[in-house]
């Protein structure tokens, strides 16, 4: 075993440069980022079906996403994906990803801000400080708003509410 000392993205930036800038640390929204919150509450009716979309809010592709907290009462027999859909005034609102953070999320027992961030397996530890575009595979950040949705993949069998809160962290 060897005694090591070892930093984070943002830690090795900062001390690899020879003067430290706001702007460096900054830029990469691990450690000087300010968190924006972002909350939606959609009601479910009972008889909404499989493949019914809730839009809670939007967020910018250049974010580093915190937390995606969802809460629900007991919407008894429904399940969601939680994922990103394009904006309706872009690709008229086209699914991006539908199970981005959570994959068939259990709606059918009440839920008090439990974290799916990481539910769907897509965002690793290792890819925490990732912005939103770069966890989706694309070359550059299009500088585009993605809505933060939940895809019914079981119908709900009572009314109820789903709240999702999100947390994202923008480094300007």
């Amino acid at each position: 075993m060897a005694v090591v000392t070892k930093g984070s993205a943002a830690i090795t930036a900062r001390d690899s440069a020879p003067t430290l800038g706001a702007s460096q640390l900054a830029s990469t929204k691990v450690a000087t980022g300010r968190v924006k919150e972002s909350i939606g509450v959609v009601a479910v009716a009972n008889g909404d079906s499989t493949a019914s979309v809730l839009r809670f809010f939007s967020v910018m592709s250049g974010w580093r996403v915190g937390s995606v907290l969802a809460s629900c009462s007991a919407i008894t027999g429904a399940a969601a994906d939680i994922g990103l859909y394009d904006i309706p005034t872009r690709n008229a609102g086209a699914v991006v990803d539908a199970d981005f953070f959570a994959s068939a999320q259990d709606l059918s027992a009440a839920l008090d801000g439990t974290n799916v961030l990481r539910e769907s397996g897509l965002i690793t530890v290792d890819k925490l400080e990732w912005p939103l575009w770069r966890l989706l595979g694309l070359p550059s950040d299009p500088g585009v708003w993605y809505d933060v949705a939940a895809t019914l993949t079981a119908g709900a069998t009572a009314a109820g509410n789903v709240a999702l809160k999100g947390h994202f962290i923008d480094g300007n």
